[in-house]
């Protein structure tokens, strides 16, 4: 059976690692973990992270910081001892997948090998966060953990998607092959602020074109769906996550479904916008739906989404309002 979570209440002389520090999640992750003690080690090579989230990163004096590509190698930790690997390298965002496929693919298979080997070497608990992606353009709806998945191997998003599930398939191997005591999340869209304006995904879209009262560009009809959660409860779920004693997957989400242009008629409502919504092509291999069925973590743990949308929205639209004075 299945222990039900008990989280710490510090972490005071333990030290983590955080692969992809410098990014909008991680860096969430990273001052997490700082504010309950944790030594953390933040690493990035600064491909799509932001220098501007180490500076807030590095004012914990508890925050070491390396500037390094994981899937070249690893600084050498001779000597330190670490208890927890986190694996939130990857870069995740649509306009990655044409820019940067190689490197994205590169990070989630050599890169996911090097912090497995640390892990091993070091006795680490590793968590991987893995992505939505792994089950394609849905069959079953909502998306449970035990669905294999529907995904184009030679498609445009493929970079992504088959090179997360390589992720996980490496992991549950080190698990079986080594006893490297893993973890798996499986992430669904998350925002908020210190995401990228750039980011090419529906909320920062939607948002700055809204603020900018520019028209609202919604691919295909709109009726594509969408679950959003905020980043601090996805932090909340990882953090729940790392403190299991369970090796497979869990999904990590707001399980609240929006349509396209439900979410897009929203933001215009929620930041008084006087945006039109139009419409353009759907891309190739562009999910149909994605909600995330949280029952596993939920039946094991407290966990549940805090944040609503709009509060989530108004926080995020301030961030980004800030970006553009």
């Amino acid at each position: 059976m299945p222990q039900r979570v008990q989280l710490p209440q510090t972490l005071e002389g333990k030290t983590a690692i955080v692969a992809g520090a410098a990014g909008f999640v991680p860096s969430y992750l990273c001052e997490f973990y700082l504010g309950l003690g944790c030594k953390v080690i933040g690493l990035d090579n600064f491909v799509t992270g932001s220098k501007s989230n180490i500076e807030i990163l590095s004012k914990y004096p508890n925050f070491e910081f390396h500037e390094q590509d994981i899937s070249v190698g690893l600084p050498d930790f001779k000597g330190q001892n670490i208890d927890y690997i986190f694996s939130l390298a990857s870069p995740a965002s649509p306009i990655d997948f044409k820019i940067i496929p190689l490197e994205i693919m590169k990070v989630n298979s050599v890169g996911t090998w090097n912090l497995l080997e640390l892990a091993k070497e070091k006795h680490a608990r590793f968590l991987e966060a893995s992505t939505s992606e792994v089950y394609g353009d849905p069959e079953i709806h909502p998306q449970v953990e035990e669905y294999v998945g529907s995904v184009n191997p030679v498609g445009p998003r493929s970079c992504y998607d088959e090179s997360k599930r390589f992720a996980e398939a490496l992991t549950m191997t080190y698990y079986r092959q080594f006893n490297v005591d893993t973890r798996i999340v499986r992430i669904f869209n998350t925002y908020g602020p210190r995401m990228r304006p750039d980011d090419g995904r529906v909320i920062p879209n939607f948002i700055n074109q809204a603020l900018a009262n520019e028209d609202i560009t919604v691919y295909g009809d709109g009726s594509q769906t969408r679950s959003f959660c905020f980043v601090t409860d996805l932090v909340q779920g990882i953090h729940n996550v790392m403190h299991t004693n369970i090796h497979t997957p869990f999904n990590i989400g707001n399980p609240d479904e929006y349509s396209i242009k439900e979410a897009a008629e929203y933001i215009v409502k929620v930041l008084g916008s006087q945006s039109k919504i139009i419409n353009l092509p759907l891309p190739e291999d562009d999910p149909r739906q994605r909600r995330p069925n949280i029952n596993k973590l939920q039946a094991i743990s407290d966990y549940k989404p805090e944040v609503t949308f709009d509060v989530g929205l108004k926080k995020t639209a301030e961030y980004f309002q800030s970006l553009r004075k």
